[in-house]
């Protein structure tokens, strides 16, 4: 095929670093290249929150969600007794697509071990919007109209993932392979749950969806920084902003500000008490990310889609728990050194009883979803025993947590 989807489908132009305004329209998307500022200011009366929506009919609703955290957005932090989760901050460069491990069997059962997905990827620098061949049997003209596999079964509640070349500086993704990952994505999940918005990838995977047509929903997501003074999360913003814009909010489920923005707060400050001295001041930060967030949706006409945020299931402070919608909780059962025949009953207990019952306490009640949690295929040299803990991470030990799932939830 030509190089990019032609005729039927809207393109999303390169990522360009340069903030200008926005003047995409449905029919000329020539605007989403740039960074769109919001001008919206951070006022927002958090005492009105939005009714918790449902999640569609069409999917089952016990303990909802995703998978472990993607390449451009894993932090490093020790590890011990109450679990620390630990992600591995020098892998933000990595080039490659993780989609993250998901609740197995969350359709089933109260809650559920998840599975790690990498989809395999061309290689590409290449910044426009269509660098690779589309799928094998894909109609060029028409990227709804691609073939099944039918050893996929469509069995997640939801993924997590980030497209390709989704980091800055590098910003190499394109619409050609987000929609390869769409499609793929759309025969074993209906949800899918983003980490950031840089280098346009909102507005590639609100156009990716829309293109081939699936039935897919999205949480999009904004990563800010604690030490750029706001900067990370303006430009995030703008981007989502844009995305909105262009696409409409009928595949948004919510926007997720900051992922694990506590735990690497008081982590750095070497606290562990997430509404400790260093945690209300990392809140300070997030609180009105949160509430300008909502302003900016609500100027947008769009005060429906929930906002939410997420962080490591021990380090949800009350402030940012008590002013979002919803909670994604990152519950690691090989980081809190569980063997692997009690991982599956550990999370759902540690769920139940940690963030849970912390969000059953506040007057706002944010629904609470599993975000990322699983079992390691492999360890880092970043612990300093890589295989520590009473079972080692491998792929015969992430086999052996879903089959224990299965028999035990």
């Amino acid at each position: 095929m030509q190089s990019g989807y032609s005729s039927s489908m809207q393109q999303v132009a390169p990522y360009r670093d340069t903030p200008t305004t926005s003047t995409g329209t449905p029919n000329d998307p020539s605007g989403l290249a740039t960074h769109a500022h919001s001008p919206f200011d951070s006022s927002h009366d958090l005492s009105s929150e939005p009714t918790l929506r449902n999640p569609p009919t069409n999917q089952p609703q016990p303990v909802p969600y995703m998978p472990v955290p993607q390449p451009g957005y894993q932090n490093i932090e020790s590890r011990n007794s109450d679990w620390l989760e630990q992600s591995q901050r020098a892998s933000k460069r990595s080039r490659r697509i993780v989609i993250g491990s998901v609740i197995a069997l969350v359709l089933l059962i109260a809650a559920g071990v998840a599975l790690g997905v990498t989809l395999s990827k061309k290689s590409s620098s290449n910044n426009s919007s269509s660098s690779s061949s589309a799928p094998a049997g894909t109609n060029p003209n028409d990227p709804s109209n691609f073939p099944k596999n039918s050893a996929l079964v469509n069995s997640f509640y939801g993924i997590a993932y980030t497209p390709l070349g989704s980091q800055l500086p590098d910003c190499g993704n394109n619409l050609t392979e987000v929609i390869e990952d769409i499609q793929l994505l759309s025969q074993i999940t209906t949800t899918i749950r983003l980490y950031g918005a840089d280098c346009n990838q909102s507005s590639l995977v609100l156009a990716a969806i829309q293109a081939t047509k699936v039935n897919m929903s999205v949480y999009l997501g904004n990563y800010p920084d604690a030490t750029d003074n706001g900067t990370a999360y303006e430009r995030q913003k703008g981007e989502i902003q844009t995305a909105l814009q262009q696409y409409g909010a009928a595949n948004v489920l919510g926007v997720t500000v900051g992922n694990e923005f506590i735990l690497d707060y008081i982590t750095n400050a070497g606290q562990t008490d997430p509404n400790g001295s260093a945690g209300q001041a990392a809140a300070a930060m997030l609180v009105p990310w949160i509430s300008d967030t909502r302003s900016m949706l609500s100027s947008m006409g769009m005060s429906n889609i929930l906002v939410g945020n997420a962080d490591a299931g021990s380090y949800f402070n009350n402030e940012v728990l008590s002013a979002v919608d919803y909670g994604m909780a990152n519950v690691h059962p090989w980081f809190a050194n569980q063997s692997i025949n009690d991982a599956a009953g550990w999370t759902a207990d540690f769920f139940a009883s940690t963030d849970v019952a912390l969000a059953q306490s506040l007057s706002n009640k944010p629904k609470m979803f599993i975000a990322e949690t699983g079992w390691p295929t492999g360890s880092s040299s970043f612990n300093a025993n890589p295989n520590d803990g009473p079972s080692l991470a491998s792929v015969q030990n992430l086999q052996v947590g879903f089959i224990n799932a299965s028999l035990t939830l």
